[in-house]
């Protein structure tokens, strides 16, 4: 029964559209399934939505069963001789049809009301939200700019939000591109991101842990790849993570980070940012502090020294259509991009 009920759910999900995660054989320890947790909520701003989703899978397996048991009374059933010269016969079945359209109407129009309440009550927090981002879709990863009244405190990262426990959130969702769609299951319902249109959305956790979002809108073939991570803690470790995000580039000190650097610099700086370096692309994800992320390539692999060479070099391979090309560099080469990379803490 609860697996007919997540076939049923994710059927009506499909409103929107679900990815089928194919993962590349070098990124097969770090995948994770985020939409294995739509049936739990860990926050006020989900836990509606999903006793909505709860109720529609119940009230799609009580339809299945009726249907199937009217069509096996009918199929069982031995029908009368009917003597079709009399007049009106043919008319006999008609108050089924009645008894059944007006069953209908009263169901639809309950679940209409009940709808628009989930609506009403997932619309805005219960308190006044302190903190507030923007998320932006790129093709396919998440920029994510966190807001301040001081311009010199705000910062931006990527593919990985932190909030702190037992807030509420405020969103802004963007699109740079295409049409993507922002779902974190586990704490809140999906919201569009269109292109030229700012839409609105609140999340909180209620305890801590990392919970694992997806786009589920396609918007290409890089889709199913485009995952991210919302890491709720406590609002002590929450504070330590803003005032580390907020420091710019250490210095390079070896000659290995020294020739990374110019290497970086040479290759990748069209795109990417390092805060502290003349590094400003605005393409790519801002990598002033890659180390401290769980994941790389939108949650596609564990962000690992020997991962992080892979993606640089296999990029392609690893996301087709995706904005960073494949490098070609030889060993002294990806040794010194390894050691410079290895300082963005």
């Amino acid at each position: 029964m609860v697996l007919l009920a997540r076939i049923i759910i994710t059927t009506l999900s499909m409103m929107t559209f679900i990815p089928v995660l194919i993962i590349p054989t070098e990124a097969v320890e770090a995948a994770e399934a985020p939409l294995n947790y739509f049936l739990h909520s860990y926050g006020p701003a989900a836990k509606p939505t999903m006793y909505l989703g709860w109720m529609l899978a119940g009230l799609s397996i009580a339809i299945c069963l009726i249907l199937t048991l009217l069509l096996l009374t009918a199929l069982i059933r031995k029908r009368p001789q009917i003597d079709r010269r009399a007049i009106g016969s043919e008319g006999k079945g008609i108050r089924w049809i009645y008894i059944g359209t007006g069953i209908s109407t009263l169901v639809l129009f309950g679940l209409v009301i009940y709808s628009l309440m989930v609506v009403n009550k997932v619309a805005k927090p219960p308190q006044t939200t302190m903190l507030a981002f923007t998320v932006t879709g790129y093709g396919w990863w998440w920029k994510i700019e966190y807001e301040h009244d001081d311009p010199a405190q705000r910062f931006v990262t990527a593919n990985e939000l932190h909030i702190p426990v037992g807030q509420p959130v405020r969103m802004k969702l963007k699109s740079a591109d295409v049409i993507h769609a922002f779902w974190v299951p586990k704490l809140a319902g999906k919201t569009q991101m269109v292109p030229g249109l700012i839409n609105q959305q609140w999340i909180q956790a209620d305890r801590s842990g990392i919970y694992t979002g997806q786009c589920v809108q396609f918007c290409g073939v890089g889709h199913a790849h485009m995952g991210l991570e919302v890491v709720a803690e406590s609002a002590e470790d929450f504070e330590r993570w803003l005032i580390a995000q907020r420091k710019i580039a250490t210095s390079f000190a070896t000659s290995d980070e020294k020739l990374g650097y110019e290497l970086f610099m040479e290759q990748c700086a069209g795109c990417h940012t390092i805060r502290g370096t003349d590094a400003q692309g605005e393409h790519a994800p801002d990598l002033t502090h890659l180390n401290s992320r769980h994941r790389i390539a939108a949650g596609l692999l564990m962000n690992t020294p020997d991962h992080l060479m892979q993606w640089v070099i296999n990029a392609q391979k690893l996301k087709p259509g995706s904005r960073m090309p494949s490098f070609a560099l030889s060993e002294k080469e990806a040794s010194a991009l390894a050691s410079f990379l290895s300082t963005l803490d």
